[in-house]
């Protein structure tokens, strides 16, 4: 169910320029405007993106859709987008929110740790899971990661976990670029997905680290992919141009489903594309074992 926008927090940082916003449900939300400057196609990727991380069983935040009022608006002048010295006001609707892990007023949340913390992060090796996404996606950012601390007791892997020790754990966010932007091709360049912190892949031995994420990416459910495009809301899918620059307007809807058959397609493709990655700048796999 969706929720309701009720007070801007702050504006956030990035070029979909999200806003921080509570909501109705008492939990703050990172929003994503339809009308943000990369485009509406965006907020697309990410629903998507987050339906298929659920399934997989990688760390991600909740996410819903925030509805955003005109009395919202009016209330919180500070809500709009700049582009420039122009100012483009958001549009009332449905839109995506990506929730805040906590109070953002006492959870700390960071987009860099240092290398003696990033060894300690609880669920490192979803940074293995994720690069298998990203490749499966087409991902053409880098990978963006979130950190901050939680009790262990909910990150564990079994129940010998220590409820009240407190460690850090990641999350991962930003996944707007996936399917190459409002472009919805696959560019498959061997750096792209990749986190830049080559420590998160230093248990990397080989195929096997990547497990079980290439297995549940090789026999995805088409059904979980028709349940995320069932669930996007029309306005998010109306005839556009803009994103490939066509003369002719094209259905978004029509298109989406189209390139959810060659997503489908390319479920066999995740290992050598991971393969391909051994190729990139800066060996991102230093402990792969040679044959």
């Amino acid at each position: 169910m969706p929720v309701e926008a009720r007070r801007l927090i702050r504006k956030m940082r990035g070029g979909a320029q999200a806003h921080l916003i509570k909501a109705s449900d008492g939990h703050c939300y990172v929003v994503k405007f339809t009308n943000n400057p990369q485009h509406r196609r965006i907020l697309i990727n990410e629903w998507i993106s987050s339906t298929f991380l659920a399934y997989l069983g990688i760390a991600t935040p909740a996410v819903t859709f925030v509805q955003i009022t005109q009395d919202f608006l009016d209330q919180n002048p500070d809500a709009f987008i700049q582009l420039g010295s122009q100012r483009r006001e958001i549009q009332d609707g449905l839109h995506f929110g990506s929730r805040f892990p906590g109070d953002p007023a006492r959870t700390v949340v960071y987009d860099f740790l240092p290398d003696t913390l990033i060894e300690k992060v609880e669920n490192l090796a979803d940074f293995t899971g994720i690069l298998a996404f990203d490749k499966w996606m087409g991902n053409a950012d880098s990978r963006q990661a979130i950190f901050y601390r939680a009790r262990v007791a909910e990150w564990g892997r079994g129940p010998e976990t220590p409820p009240q020790r407190v460690g850090f754990v990641a999350e991962m966010v930003d996944n707007g670029y996936v399917l190459d932007g409002p472009h919805w091709r696959f560019g498959d360049s061997p750096i792209q997905g990749l986190y830049f912190r080559p420590l998160v892949y230093r248990k990397v031995r080989g195929m096997d680290s990547f497990e079980p994420w290439l297995q549940r990416i090789r026999y995805f459910p088409e059904e979980v992919v028709d349940q995320a495009l069932k669930s996007i809301p029309t306005a998010w899918c109306q005839d556009a141009s803009a994103a490939n620059n066509d003369s002719e307007k094209v259905n978004d809807r029509d298109a989406l489903e189209q390139l959810m058959e060659r997503l489908l397609r390319r479920r066999s493709r995740v290992g050598d594309l991971i393969e391909a990655c051994r190729g990139a700048r800066n060996e991102p796999f230093p402990s792969w074992l040679k044959k």
